[in-house]
């Protein structure tokens, strides 16, 4: 079965601020209009519809992510849970915890409600940008005690040169 479109219920004028919804979808949300003048309030033709009975969604597809009802994953062994007719929904975990998961899944080619490919390359992409760094600052740390060191040689050498200096000069 197929769901009914529904209208975006949003709050009055989301459009207009910033505050409000513009050009920030986490703020676009419902709020019940309660103006005394307020057109929307009063369901005026030509404004955006207001939350009212007759807009909820069937019993049959309630709930559900393309016809299938979701499980939560919080874990590896929550995976064996999610079977036919079942969708896998990733809870809120870690990263590293994360990508086990998404591996197990694609070896086990279960249904996700994630792109799988997408999130697991990116991991891999930034693991590698991660080592990278981790290589070039071994590196210029390794080029500062050189660097250290060849100071510390010179100074050694001048300081020789010096008492060489001192040791000429009290023998003349």
């Amino acid at each position: 079965m197929t769901e009914k479109k529904k209208p975006n219920f949003l709050r009055r004028t989301y459009n207009r601020y910033s505050k409000l919804g513009l050009r920030r979808k986490k703020k676009q949300v419902w709020r019940k209009p309660k103006g005394r003048d307020n057109k929307m309030r009063e369901k005026r033709k030509g404004y955006p519809a207001v939350v009212s009975i007759g807009y909820k969604t069937d019993k049959i597809v309630r709930g559900k992510i393309n016809d299938k009802k979701p499980v939560m994953i919080n874990n590896l062994s929550d995976l064996k849970k999610v079977g036919e007719g079942n969708i896998g929904v990733l809870g809120k975990i870690g990263q590293k915890k994360k990508i086990e998961v998404l591996e197990k899944a694609q070896k086990e080619e279960v249904l996700m409600n994630v792109n799988i490919n997408k999130i697991l390359k990116n991991a891999k992409r930034e693991k590698r940008l991660k080592e990278k760094k981790k290589e070039e600052k071994k590196k210029e740390k390794a080029r500062k005690e050189k660097k250290q060191k060849k100071l510390e040689g010179k100074m050694k050498q001048e300081k020789t040169e010096g008492k060489k200096d001192d040791v000429k000069e009290e023998g003349k």
